[in-house]
Protein backbone atom coordinates (compact mmCIF):
# COMPACT_ATOMS: atom_id res chain seq x y z
CA UNK A 1 0.00 0.00 0.00
CA UNK A 2 1.50 3.45 -1.09
CA UNK A 3 0.51 6.93 0.66
CA UNK A 4 1.16 10.58 -0.53
CA UNK A 5 0.99 13.72 1.49
CA UNK A 6 -1.83 16.05 0.92
CA UNK A 7 1.08 19.06 0.90
CA UNK A 8 3.27 17.36 -1.83
CA UNK A 9 1.53 14.75 -4.13
CA UNK A 10 5.30 13.66 -4.91
CA UNK A 11 6.08 12.45 -1.38
CA UNK A 12 5.05 8.71 -1.47
CA UNK A 13 6.17 6.23 1.47
CA UNK A 14 4.49 2.67 2.26
CA UNK A 15 1.96 1.62 4.80
CA UNK A 16 5.00 1.37 8.05
CA UNK A 17 5.72 4.48 7.38
CA UNK A 18 2.91 7.07 6.82
CA UNK A 19 1.95 4.92 10.09
CA UNK A 20 4.44 5.24 12.24
CA UNK A 21 5.78 8.80 11.47
CA UNK A 22 1.77 9.71 11.21
CA UNK A 23 2.65 13.35 9.31
CA UNK A 24 4.98 13.50 6.18
CA UNK A 25 7.98 16.03 6.78
CA UNK A 26 6.18 19.08 5.70
CA UNK A 27 3.09 18.76 7.80
CA UNK A 28 1.03 16.82 5.02
CA UNK A 29 -1.75 14.15 6.14
CA UNK A 30 -1.10 10.89 4.36
CA UNK A 31 -3.72 9.37 1.81
CA UNK A 32 -3.97 5.99 -0.13
CA UNK A 33 -2.43 6.55 -3.77
CA UNK A 34 -5.54 4.35 -4.71
CA UNK A 35 -8.77 3.74 -3.75
CA UNK A 36 -9.76 1.27 -6.11
CA UNK A 37 -13.69 -0.16 -5.65
CA UNK A 38 -14.08 -3.38 -4.16
CA UNK A 39 -14.75 -6.44 -6.76
CA UNK A 40 -17.87 -7.76 -7.32
CA UNK A 41 -16.78 -11.07 -5.30
CA UNK A 42 -16.84 -8.76 -2.19
CA UNK A 43 -20.77 -7.50 -2.25
CA UNK A 44 -21.74 -11.02 -3.81
CA UNK A 45 -21.85 -12.03 0.01
CA UNK A 46 -21.83 -9.03 1.64
CA UNK A 47 -24.87 -8.74 3.46
CA UNK A 48 -24.83 -12.61 5.34
CA UNK A 49 -21.57 -11.76 6.12
CA UNK A 50 -19.95 -11.24 9.71
CA UNK A 51 -18.80 -7.46 11.01
CA UNK A 52 -15.46 -8.42 11.43
CA UNK A 53 -15.17 -10.48 8.44
CA UNK A 54 -16.44 -7.86 5.70
CA UNK A 55 -13.96 -5.44 8.17
CA UNK A 56 -11.44 -7.68 7.19
CA UNK A 57 -11.90 -8.15 3.79
CA UNK A 58 -12.80 -4.10 3.17
CA UNK A 59 -8.39 -3.85 5.11
CA UNK A 60 -6.95 -6.56 3.19
CA UNK A 61 -8.17 -4.74 -0.01
CA UNK A 62 -6.83 -1.49 1.00
CA UNK A 63 -3.41 -2.59 2.06
CA UNK A 64 -3.31 -5.30 -0.82
CA UNK A 65 -0.94 -7.73 0.81
CA UNK A 66 1.21 -5.56 2.65
CA UNK A 67 0.81 -7.43 6.09
CA UNK A 68 0.32 -11.22 5.63
CA UNK A 69 -3.50 -12.29 5.60
CA UNK A 70 -3.41 -14.33 8.73
CA UNK A 71 -1.57 -11.55 10.52
CA UNK A 72 -3.99 -8.84 9.47
CA UNK A 73 -7.11 -11.15 10.19
CA UNK A 74 -5.88 -11.30 13.77
CA UNK A 75 -5.73 -7.47 13.82
CA UNK A 76 -9.15 -7.10 12.33
CA UNK A 77 -11.18 -9.85 14.48
CA UNK A 78 -8.89 -8.52 17.69
CA UNK A 79 -10.18 -4.74 16.82
CA UNK A 80 -13.64 -4.83 16.18
CA UNK A 81 -14.76 -7.15 18.75
CA UNK A 82 -17.57 -5.45 19.76
CA UNK A 83 -21.41 -4.53 17.81
CA UNK A 84 -22.27 -1.43 16.07
CA UNK A 85 -25.93 -1.91 16.32
CA UNK A 86 -28.63 -0.34 14.36
CA UNK A 87 -31.59 1.60 16.20
CA UNK A 88 -35.04 2.08 14.41
CA UNK A 89 -36.34 5.87 15.75
CA UNK A 90 -39.98 4.55 16.68
CA UNK A 91 -41.40 4.02 13.15
CA UNK A 92 -39.62 6.41 10.68
CA UNK A 93 -37.08 6.35 8.01
CA UNK A 94 -34.15 7.32 11.18
CA UNK A 95 -32.02 4.72 12.05
CA UNK A 96 -28.98 5.71 14.82
CA UNK A 97 -25.49 3.34 14.67
CA UNK A 98 -24.73 3.12 18.10
CA UNK A 99 -20.92 3.12 17.97
CA UNK A 100 -20.39 3.44 21.82
CA UNK A 101 -20.25 -0.17 23.02
CA UNK A 102 -16.75 -0.62 22.97
CA UNK A 103 -14.19 -0.34 26.16
CA UNK A 104 -14.18 3.55 26.56
CA UNK A 105 -17.79 3.96 24.99
CA UNK A 106 -17.15 6.14 21.96
CA UNK A 107 -16.86 5.85 18.50
CA UNK A 108 -12.99 6.56 18.61
CA UNK A 109 -12.44 2.63 20.12
CA UNK A 110 -12.73 1.51 16.53
CA UNK A 111 -9.60 3.37 15.65
CA UNK A 112 -7.99 2.78 18.85
CA UNK A 113 -7.89 -0.80 18.98
CA UNK A 114 -6.98 -1.13 15.39
CA UNK A 115 -4.19 1.27 15.28
CA UNK A 116 -2.91 -0.19 18.50
CA UNK A 117 -2.54 -3.42 17.17
CA UNK A 118 -1.05 -2.13 13.72
CA UNK A 119 1.88 -0.64 15.28
CA UNK A 120 3.03 -3.47 18.06
CA UNK A 121 3.06 -5.25 15.06
CA UNK A 122 5.28 -2.16 13.11
CA UNK A 123 7.40 -2.10 16.25
CA UNK A 124 7.77 -5.57 17.05
CA UNK A 125 11.92 -5.55 15.89
CA UNK A 126 12.77 -2.13 17.56
CA UNK A 127 14.50 -2.09 20.59
CA UNK A 128 13.19 1.33 21.48
CA UNK A 129 10.01 2.44 22.44
CA UNK A 130 7.90 4.02 20.65
CA UNK A 131 5.76 7.52 21.87
CA UNK A 132 2.13 8.05 20.52
CA UNK A 133 1.54 11.81 21.29
CA UNK A 134 -2.40 12.78 21.07
CA UNK A 135 -4.29 15.32 21.44
CA UNK A 136 -8.08 14.92 22.97
CA UNK A 137 -11.26 17.45 22.59
CA UNK A 138 -12.54 14.25 24.97
CA UNK A 139 -13.31 11.05 23.24
CA UNK A 140 -9.65 10.62 21.41
CA UNK A 141 -7.88 9.91 24.90
CA UNK A 142 -10.00 7.79 26.33
CA UNK A 143 -9.97 5.18 23.52
CA UNK A 144 -6.49 5.67 22.92
CA UNK A 145 -5.76 5.23 26.68
CA UNK A 146 -8.05 2.24 26.69
CA UNK A 147 -6.30 0.77 23.32
CA UNK A 148 -3.12 1.01 24.04
CA UNK A 149 -3.12 0.41 28.00
CA UNK A 150 -0.24 -1.38 29.01
CA UNK A 151 0.98 -2.25 25.69
CA UNK A 152 4.67 -3.35 25.48
CA UNK A 153 7.16 -0.69 24.03
CA UNK A 154 4.34 1.91 23.51
CA UNK A 155 4.19 5.09 25.81
CA UNK A 156 0.78 7.39 25.52
CA UNK A 157 0.66 10.88 25.89
CA UNK A 158 -2.41 13.02 25.93
CA UNK A 159 -2.89 16.16 25.67
CA UNK A 160 -6.49 17.31 26.96
CA UNK A 161 -7.73 21.09 27.39
CA UNK A 162 -8.32 21.89 31.14
CA UNK A 163 -11.61 22.50 32.01
CA UNK A 164 -13.22 21.20 28.35
CA UNK A 165 -13.74 17.50 28.68
CA UNK A 166 -16.46 16.14 31.03
CA UNK A 167 -15.86 14.77 34.27
CA UNK A 168 -15.80 11.22 33.37
CA UNK A 169 -14.02 11.61 30.07
CA UNK A 170 -11.42 13.01 32.72
CA UNK A 171 -10.83 10.23 34.51
CA UNK A 172 -10.72 8.02 31.34
CA UNK A 173 -7.39 10.03 30.50
CA UNK A 174 -6.08 10.06 33.83
CA UNK A 175 -6.78 7.52 35.91
CA UNK A 176 -5.07 4.76 34.41
CA UNK A 177 -1.41 4.70 35.21
CA UNK A 178 1.47 2.66 33.40
CA UNK A 179 2.20 3.56 30.22
CA UNK A 180 -0.41 6.25 30.10
CA UNK A 181 0.66 10.22 30.86
CA UNK A 182 -2.04 13.06 30.94
CA UNK A 183 -1.61 16.44 30.53
CA UNK A 184 -3.58 18.64 31.09
CA UNK A 185 -2.77 22.10 29.38
CA UNK A 186 -4.36 25.48 29.85
CA UNK A 187 -5.83 26.59 26.33
CA UNK A 188 -8.18 24.42 23.89
CA UNK A 189 -8.25 21.51 21.59
CA UNK A 190 -6.69 23.68 18.98
CA UNK A 191 -3.97 24.80 20.82
CA UNK A 192 -3.22 20.96 21.95
CA UNK A 193 -3.33 19.75 18.59
CA UNK A 194 -0.65 22.59 17.22
CA UNK A 195 1.75 21.21 20.03
CA UNK A 196 1.20 17.93 18.41
CA UNK A 197 2.11 19.00 15.32
CA UNK A 198 4.91 21.05 16.25
CA UNK A 199 6.89 18.07 18.02
CA UNK A 200 6.54 16.25 14.71
CA UNK A 201 8.15 18.84 12.65
CA UNK A 202 10.84 19.41 15.71
CA UNK A 203 13.79 17.84 14.23
CA UNK A 204 15.80 17.91 17.51
CA UNK A 205 12.87 16.12 19.71
CA UNK A 206 12.66 13.31 17.19
CA UNK A 207 16.57 12.54 17.64
CA UNK A 208 15.31 11.88 21.68
CA UNK A 209 11.98 10.25 20.75
CA UNK A 210 10.45 7.97 18.33
CA UNK A 211 6.99 9.87 17.58
CA UNK A 212 4.17 8.91 16.50
CA UNK A 213 -0.08 10.50 16.81
CA UNK A 214 -2.71 8.53 17.42
CA UNK A 215 -5.06 11.32 16.60
CA UNK A 216 -6.97 11.29 13.44
CA UNK A 217 -4.09 12.97 11.60
CA UNK A 218 -2.71 9.21 11.42
CA UNK A 219 -4.31 7.64 8.58
CA UNK A 220 -4.14 3.83 10.86
CA UNK A 221 -7.28 5.65 12.46
CA UNK A 222 -9.59 6.67 9.22
CA UNK A 223 -9.06 2.65 7.65
CA UNK A 224 -10.80 1.14 10.65
CA UNK A 225 -13.20 3.98 11.02
CA UNK A 226 -15.32 3.21 7.19
CA UNK A 227 -15.19 -0.42 8.55
CA UNK A 228 -18.95 0.61 10.39
CA UNK A 229 -20.14 2.39 7.59
CA UNK A 230 -20.17 -0.78 5.61
CA UNK A 231 -21.61 -2.36 9.14
CA UNK A 232 -24.42 0.30 8.43
CA UNK A 233 -25.66 -0.53 5.11
CA UNK A 234 -25.45 -4.51 6.14
CA UNK A 235 -27.94 -4.18 8.68
CA UNK A 236 -30.21 -1.39 6.68
CA UNK A 237 -30.38 -4.48 3.62
CA UNK A 238 -30.87 -4.08 0.41
CA UNK A 239 -32.46 -1.08 -0.76
CA UNK A 240 -33.21 0.91 -3.84
CA UNK A 241 -33.72 4.29 -1.80
CA UNK A 242 -31.46 6.82 -1.18
CA UNK A 243 -29.18 6.75 2.05
CA UNK A 244 -27.99 9.74 3.68
CA UNK A 245 -25.53 9.53 6.35
CA UNK A 246 -25.12 12.28 9.20
CA UNK A 247 -22.05 12.28 11.32
CA UNK A 248 -21.51 14.75 14.38
CA UNK A 249 -18.02 16.00 13.48
CA UNK A 250 -14.70 18.18 14.73
CA UNK A 251 -11.94 17.12 13.30
CA UNK A 252 -13.73 15.74 10.35
CA UNK A 253 -11.79 12.01 10.26
CA UNK A 254 -15.52 10.32 11.07
CA UNK A 255 -16.50 12.07 7.99
CA UNK A 256 -13.63 11.24 5.85
CA UNK A 257 -13.64 7.66 6.56
CA UNK A 258 -17.22 7.67 5.03
CA UNK A 259 -15.78 9.38 2.03
CA UNK A 260 -13.37 6.60 1.79
CA UNK A 261 -15.82 4.09 1.97
CA UNK A 262 -18.18 5.80 -1.08
CA UNK A 263 -14.95 5.45 -3.03
CA UNK A 264 -14.72 1.87 -2.70
CA UNK A 265 -18.02 1.53 -3.82
CA UNK A 266 -20.48 1.39 -0.57
CA UNK A 267 -24.03 2.65 -1.29
CA UNK A 268 -23.86 6.59 0.28
CA UNK A 269 -25.87 8.88 -1.38
CA UNK A 270 -25.48 11.88 1.11
CA UNK A 271 -23.93 12.93 3.61
CA UNK A 272 -24.38 15.73 6.50
CA UNK A 273 -21.46 17.13 8.09
CA UNK A 274 -23.40 18.08 11.45
CA UNK A 275 -21.33 20.23 13.78
CA UNK A 276 -22.29 22.75 17.11
CA UNK A 277 -21.71 26.27 16.79
CA UNK A 278 -17.56 25.38 15.52
CA UNK A 279 -19.31 25.40 12.00
CA UNK A 280 -16.34 26.09 9.75
CA UNK A 281 -17.01 23.17 7.51
CA UNK A 282 -20.74 23.97 7.31
CA UNK A 283 -19.79 27.60 6.66
CA UNK A 284 -17.53 26.76 3.56
CA UNK A 285 -20.10 23.72 2.47
CA UNK A 286 -22.29 27.18 2.00
CA UNK A 287 -19.96 29.74 0.90
CA UNK A 288 -17.18 28.10 -0.78
CA UNK A 289 -14.77 30.07 1.92
CA UNK A 290 -13.00 28.16 4.62
CA UNK A 291 -12.24 30.05 7.81
CA UNK A 292 -10.58 28.42 10.36
CA UNK A 293 -11.30 30.09 14.03
CA UNK A 294 -10.39 29.78 17.27
CA UNK A 295 -12.43 27.04 18.71
CA UNK A 296 -15.58 27.54 21.36
CA UNK A 297 -16.70 25.10 24.15
CA UNK A 298 -19.78 23.97 24.17
CA UNK A 299 -21.30 20.97 25.47
CA UNK A 300 -20.79 18.70 22.69
CA UNK A 301 -16.97 18.70 23.78
CA UNK A 302 -16.00 16.28 21.28
CA UNK A 303 -16.57 18.61 18.02
CA UNK A 304 -14.93 21.73 19.45
CA UNK A 305 -12.60 22.19 16.43
CA UNK A 306 -11.98 25.62 14.99
CA UNK A 307 -8.85 24.31 12.84
CA UNK A 308 -9.73 20.71 11.36
CA UNK A 309 -6.97 18.27 10.18
CA UNK A 310 -9.03 16.40 7.79
CA UNK A 311 -10.47 18.75 5.76
CA UNK A 312 -6.94 18.46 4.01
CA UNK A 313 -7.77 15.17 3.49
CA UNK A 314 -11.50 15.71 1.86
CA UNK A 315 -9.37 18.36 -0.37
CA UNK A 316 -7.12 15.67 -1.66
CA UNK A 317 -10.65 13.32 -2.16
CA UNK A 318 -12.32 16.27 -4.26
CA UNK A 319 -8.95 18.07 -5.76
CA UNK A 320 -10.17 20.73 -3.76
CA UNK A 321 -13.10 21.59 -5.60
CA UNK A 322 -15.78 22.91 -4.16
CA UNK A 323 -18.91 22.52 -6.38
CA UNK A 324 -18.01 18.38 -6.45
CA UNK A 325 -17.66 18.37 -2.60
CA UNK A 326 -21.30 20.26 -1.53
CA UNK A 327 -22.77 17.49 -4.17
CA UNK A 328 -21.68 14.66 -1.61
CA UNK A 329 -21.79 16.91 1.76
CA UNK A 330 -24.61 18.85 3.51
CA UNK A 331 -23.72 21.19 6.68
CA UNK A 332 -25.51 21.92 9.53
CA UNK A 333 -24.59 23.63 12.51
CA UNK A 334 -26.59 24.63 16.24
CA UNK A 335 -26.22 26.01 19.33
CA UNK A 336 -26.34 24.84 23.02
CA UNK A 337 -29.54 25.74 23.73
CA UNK A 338 -31.29 24.47 20.40
CA UNK A 339 -28.85 21.24 21.44
CA UNK A 340 -30.76 20.76 24.78
CA UNK A 341 -33.82 20.83 22.66
CA UNK A 342 -32.78 18.42 20.44
CA UNK A 343 -31.76 15.58 22.97
CA UNK A 344 -35.49 16.56 25.19
CA UNK A 345 -37.22 15.68 21.82
CA UNK A 346 -35.79 12.72 20.69
CA UNK A 347 -36.49 11.73 24.42
CA UNK A 348 -40.01 12.57 24.50
CA UNK A 349 -40.70 11.27 20.61
CA UNK A 350 -38.85 7.63 20.79
CA UNK A 351 -37.94 7.54 24.39
CA UNK A 352 -33.88 7.02 22.95
CA UNK A 353 -31.54 8.47 25.09
CA UNK A 354 -28.88 10.43 22.65
CA UNK A 355 -25.70 12.03 23.39
CA UNK A 356 -24.88 15.91 23.07
CA UNK A 357 -23.22 14.69 19.79
CA UNK A 358 -25.70 12.02 17.72
CA UNK A 359 -28.65 14.50 19.29
CA UNK A 360 -27.30 17.09 16.30
CA UNK A 361 -26.86 13.89 13.64
CA UNK A 362 -30.33 13.58 13.82
CA UNK A 363 -31.77 17.05 14.13
CA UNK A 364 -29.57 17.41 10.50
CA UNK A 365 -31.03 14.42 8.99
CA UNK A 366 -34.76 16.40 9.64
CA UNK A 367 -33.25 20.02 8.84
CA UNK A 368 -31.73 18.60 5.79
CA UNK A 369 -33.16 15.49 4.37
CA UNK A 370 -36.16 13.18 5.36
CA UNK A 371 -36.36 11.24 1.98
CA UNK A 372 -35.07 7.61 1.91
CA UNK A 373 -33.06 5.85 4.64
CA UNK A 374 -31.73 8.15 7.10
CA UNK A 375 -28.86 6.59 9.60
CA UNK A 376 -26.97 9.32 11.98
CA UNK A 377 -23.67 8.11 14.49
CA UNK A 378 -24.24 7.75 18.00
CA UNK A 379 -20.63 8.45 18.76
CA UNK A 380 -20.65 8.23 22.33
CA UNK A 381 -22.60 7.07 25.27
CA UNK A 382 -24.80 9.65 26.66
CA UNK A 383 -23.61 8.79 30.16
CA UNK A 384 -20.18 10.69 29.95
CA UNK A 385 -21.94 13.84 29.69
CA UNK A 386 -23.95 12.81 32.76
CA UNK A 387 -24.08 16.85 34.13
CA UNK A 388 -25.59 17.87 30.42
CA UNK A 389 -27.84 14.95 30.18
CA UNK A 390 -29.56 14.89 33.61
CA UNK A 391 -30.15 19.02 33.38
CA UNK A 392 -32.29 17.88 30.27
CA UNK A 393 -33.93 14.77 30.68
CA UNK A 394 -33.88 15.28 34.86
CA UNK A 395 -31.72 12.53 37.16
CA UNK A 396 -31.63 9.04 36.61
CA UNK A 397 -33.41 8.90 32.82
CA UNK A 398 -29.47 8.12 31.33
CA UNK A 399 -27.96 4.83 32.57
CA UNK A 400 -24.55 5.19 33.81
CA UNK A 401 -22.36 1.55 32.72
CA UNK A 402 -21.20 -0.13 35.32
CA UNK A 403 -17.35 0.63 33.77
CA UNK A 404 -17.90 4.53 33.93
CA UNK A 405 -19.71 4.97 37.66
CA UNK A 406 -16.01 2.80 38.79
CA UNK A 407 -14.44 5.98 37.62
CA UNK A 408 -16.14 8.47 39.81
CA UNK A 409 -13.93 7.49 42.83
CA UNK A 410 -10.88 7.06 41.12
CA UNK A 411 -7.84 9.22 41.52
CA UNK A 412 -6.80 12.26 38.56
CA UNK A 413 -3.68 12.07 38.14
CA UNK A 414 -2.45 14.75 35.29
CA UNK A 415 0.62 17.50 34.69
CA UNK A 416 -0.88 20.92 34.06
CA UNK A 417 1.19 22.88 31.16
CA UNK A 418 0.33 26.22 29.24
CA UNK A 419 -0.17 26.31 25.95
CA UNK A 420 3.27 27.71 24.76
CA UNK A 421 5.70 25.34 22.74
CA UNK A 422 9.02 26.08 24.60
CA UNK A 423 6.90 24.60 28.06
CA UNK A 424 5.82 21.51 26.46
CA UNK A 425 8.97 20.60 24.53
CA UNK A 426 11.79 20.98 28.09
CA UNK A 427 8.91 18.70 29.75
CA UNK A 428 9.50 15.87 26.89
CA UNK A 429 13.17 16.70 27.01
CA UNK A 430 13.34 16.40 30.89
CA UNK A 431 11.90 12.94 30.34
CA UNK A 432 14.84 11.37 28.72
CA UNK A 433 17.86 13.42 31.22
Amino acid sequence: MKLYSTKNIDHIVDLEEAVINSLAPEGGLYMPCELQPLPESFWSDFYNRSFQENSYLVCSHLFDGYIPENILKDIVYEAINFPAPLVRMSDTNIYSLELWHGPSLAFKDFGARFMSRLMSYFNRNNDSDLTILVATSGDTGGAVAAGFYDTPGIEVIILYPSGKVSALQEKQLTALGKNITALEIDGTFDDCQALVKQAFLDKSLNKQYRLSSANSINIARLIPQSFYYFEAIKQLGPTKEPITISVPSGNFGNLTAGLIAKRLGLKIDQFIAATNINNIVPKYLETGIYEPKPSISTISNAMDVGRPSNFDRMMALYRSTWNDIKQDISGAFYNDDQNKTIVKAIHNSHQYVADPHGALGYQSLIDVNSDGNNIFFETAHPAKFLDVMDEVLGSGNTPVPKRLALLKDKEKVSISLDTSYNSFCEWLKERKT
